[in-house]
């Protein structure tokens, strides 16, 4: 099976369930979508907006439509001609609620002897299963009730195990010592946890897929989806969680031999998805940091590398930010898994340390032993410079550390991919603010934009070893939309206006950490002023998230009134709201320039592109779960109504592109199989990014504010092949074309030989 020309990313709940997504299929049809590609659709537990925690691995989501909706959805892509790609959660299960998820009860219930014992990561050798569920100052003598046969505290219900129902005299916490669990302080959660958690969180419990008895029982219901559905393909969620991803994508791929296989792999710069590994590709995150940073003015890095330290006062780089945030998470809320891996080595002193200190080494999220030895050496080389007190340890740690049959290579592997995820994105990518459009998932802060060289030496890669991996621009997790840092990218190329209002929002609305304030007024420009309570939101996690001031696990009320504050005076205050108004009214036909042109290079790039939900118009979104709000699509479908729309505040130029781009993938796929950098001549021929895909070329505009200051293209031009048609304007070229004529309506050409603007398709 091919992979599907492009996809479209659906965020199902109880809200939009598999029924409103059949009847969103026109809409993507018209758009040009060869598949609709769906977040998690297994039994998740109740009120969950993502999926992500399934309870139940044998059926539908009833709160998505169900089984029911499952069938008719399928049934409609069909009539369609759209196919379908699931998302997948191979790496855990929710246990936040114990009655909703059978499995997980039944070994509360039953302990070692549950039919499900081997269904989760669980430390069987220390005893009881620590639930940490408790509040500040529980008693469990008081707490703690039998009812119905049942263990309850507060809302919570518990499996009372056969034979130690409570005895004449006896009260719940007497039958509570006799269970296979034990209910803990929930801050014991981040020191002493004897099952395997999905990074910090303590609901989500580990499952041991490597067992082929437990991957058969959990992907059921999956295996049928490609059996008898026929979908079109298989997104697998956080393969780094898992004791040997490579083990596990061999046995996918044996099950599924002709689905399209794709994993949420976030690869850091200069890393490549192993070889070894039989999917065809990554989630995008990889194609989303080339794209991006390509529209940021590395020229602009020292002025604004200056404003930084003047405003913060923060000498550090990048690199400096890595490694700290990386300790922190280490020693304070993954603090449990380095004594877990450190009880498998009790006679190395200073265990703990060893294995925390390489963890923090890591340059890349895990190894896949034997794939990957060598950033394992390069870790090891690292702890030992940074801690020689540790040397010791290290020598006795490395070569089990190196051996893929040891239990504790296994799971050092799965924990140093926590320490990234959490460290790096989750922490240092809010505290190092220097230019916040590079701070996004799989990208790199630390480079200041990217040159046109490197970017199409990186699409010819991309054609040569990933032609199927997925693109993307925007997902459920990146911290920011991609229009929003199309806007931010501007300031690239405005660094003189952009200080001149950072250092008034700085005297006038002053915050509490200087780093913290110079992300929050780089995200008001970058969305504007969206609905006080989103950028409210916003601004809690962003702070708790940082964790220099306030926490998620201890709140500081008086720092956070402050911020909550200074966000307010945004909008109270008209000479501030003035001054924010005046450059976002600066910047915003140059934010429609990149977000067009970044869009159409990401459609038309090596890769089957993903256009996440609604992103298809203008878009402010913000980190979950601000990305996941409802979407209207019925005003976006009225957007594709419009015939060559102007670039204005409706969004519909952007619709347009996104529908000529979809539709020529769809309907003309020969025209996208190989890439050649198109080369363009001229004074502004550094403002151009052109690229043939094998007959579709395509022409964007980078640093347009550069590009206007200068008087525009001038003499610059482009070399064509005679009898093309570009497809957003419907006008003829070819020969030696002028890019002030090609671009003289919008900022981005797509060109085809022969085209007429691609059609709708029928049902």
């Amino acid at each position: 099976m091919r992979p599907p020309p492009s996809t479209y990313r659906l965020q199902l709940s109880a809200d939009f369930a598999l029924g409103d997504a059949a009847a969103v299929l026109d809409h993507l049809r018209d758009l040009g979508v060869g598949a609709v590609y769906c977040s998690p659709l297994l039994q998740s537990a109740h009120g969950s907006n993502h999926g992500y925690d399934v309870v139940d691995v044998t059926r539908v989501d009833d709160a998505r439509g169900g089984e029911t909706g499952w069938t008719a959805l399928v049934a409609a892509a069909r009539q369609r001609n759209l196919g379908v790609v699931v998302d997948i959660v191979p790496n855990h299960l929710g246990v936040a609620d114990a009655t909703q998820n059978p499995a997980w009860w039944d070994v509360l219930r039953r302990g070692p002897d549950s039919a499900y014992a081997s269904w989760f990561d669980i430390e069987w050798a220390r005893g009881r299963i620590l639930l940490p569920v408790l509040g500040p100052g529980a008693d469990l003598k008081a707490d703690l009730t039998v009812e119905n046969g049942e263990l309850r505290y507060a809302d919570l219900r518990f499996p009372i195990a056969p034979g130690t129902g409570p005895a004449s005299g006896e009260g719940a916490s007497d039958v509570h010592d006799r269970q296979h669990y034990e209910l803990v302080d929930a801050r014991r959660a981040d020191t002493d946890q004897n099952y395997r958690r999905f990074f910090a969180v303590t609901t989500l419990a580990g499952v041991r897929v490597e067992d082929p008895d437990v991957a058969a029982a959990t992907h059921a219901r999956i295996i049928r989806w490609v059996g008898d559905d026929a979908v079109a393909g298989v997104r697998v969620d956080h393969p780094d969680g898992l004791a040997d991803p490579t083990g596990y994508l061999a046995w996918l791929r044996d099950t599924a031999p002709d689905v399209w296989l794709i994993v949420e792999k976030i690869l850091e710069p200069g890393e490549d998805l192993p070889l070894e590994w039989p999917a065809d590709g990554t989630t995008g995150y990889d194609a989303l940091a080339e794209v991006s940073p390509l529209f940021v003015d590395p020229a602009a890095e020292p002025r604004l590398d200056r404003l930084y330290r003047e405003l913060t006062s923060d000498p550090r780089d990048f690199a400096a930010h890595v490694e700290a945030g990386k300790r922190h998470v280490a020693t304070t809320i993954l603090r449990a898994e380095f004594r877990r891996l450190a009880r498998l080595t009790p006679d190395v002193h200073q265990a703990v340390d060893a294995l925390t200190e390489l963890a923090i080494a890591f340059g890349v999220y895990r190894s896949y032993l034997p794939i990957g030895a060598g950033h394992l050496a390069a870790a090891v080389t690292t702890a030992r410079r940074r801690r020689p007190d540790l040397d010791d340890a290290i020598t006795a740690l490395a070569p089990r550390l190196a051996d893929p049959s040891d239990e504790l290579c296994a799971r050092f592997q799965q924990t140093s991919g926590a320490i990234m995820a959490k460290g790096v994105e989750d922490t240092a990518y809010y505290r190092y603010n220097r230019f916040v459009a590079l701070n996004e998932v799989g990208g790199d802060p630390g480079r200041f934009g990217l040159g046109l060289d490197a970017f199409h030496q990186a699409q010819e890669r991309r054609h040569a070893i990933a032609p199927d991996s997925m693109t993307t621009l925007s997902t459920h997790d990146t911290k920011r939309g991609e229009d929003v840092r199309a806007r931010l990218a501007v300031l690239s190329e405005l660094p003189e206006e952009w200080a001149a209002l950072v250092r008034l929002l700085n005297g006038q609305a002053p915050m509490p950490n200087a780093a913290f304030g110079y992300l929050m007024w780089q995200t008001v420009v970058g969305v504007g002023f969206i609905d006080r309570e989103r950028l409210h939101a916003y601004a809690e996690k962003a702070m708790r998230e940082a964790a220099d001031g306030t926490n998620w696990a201890d709140p500081d009320p008086s720092f956070e009134r402050v911020v909550h504050h200074a966000v307010d005076a945004l909008y109270d205050r008209p000479d501030l709201r003035a001054a924010v108004t005046g450059l976002l009214e600066r910047i915003r036909s140059h934010g429609w320039s990149n977000a067009l042109s970044q869009k159409l290079v990401q459609l038309t790039m090596p890769g089957v592109p993903d256009v996440y939900q609604g992103t298809e118009g203008w878009e402010d979104s913000l980190v979950d779960p601000d990305n996941r709000r409802p979407v209207d699509f019925a005003q976006r479908h009225r957007l594709l109504e419009v015939e060559r729309p102007p670039v204005d505040v409706t969004g519909a130029a952007k619709a347009w592109v996104v529908s000529r781009a979809l539709r020529l993938r769809r309907d003309r796929p020969e025209l996208f199989g190989r890439y050649r950098r198109v080369p363009v001549a001229g004074s502004a021929a550094d403002h151009a990014i052109a690229f043939d895909r094998g007959g579709a070329i395509t022409v964007a505009t980078r640093l347009p504010v550069t590009l206007h200051r200068r008087g525009g293209w001038g003499d610059t031009a482009v070399e064509l092949p005679h009898g093309l048609v570009d497809t957003l304007t419907g006008r003829p070229t070819g020969g030696r074309t002028s890019l002030g004529e090609l671009l003289d309506i919008y900022p981005v050409a797509l060109l085809a030989p022969g085209a007429e603007t691609p059609g709708r398709r029928s049902p």
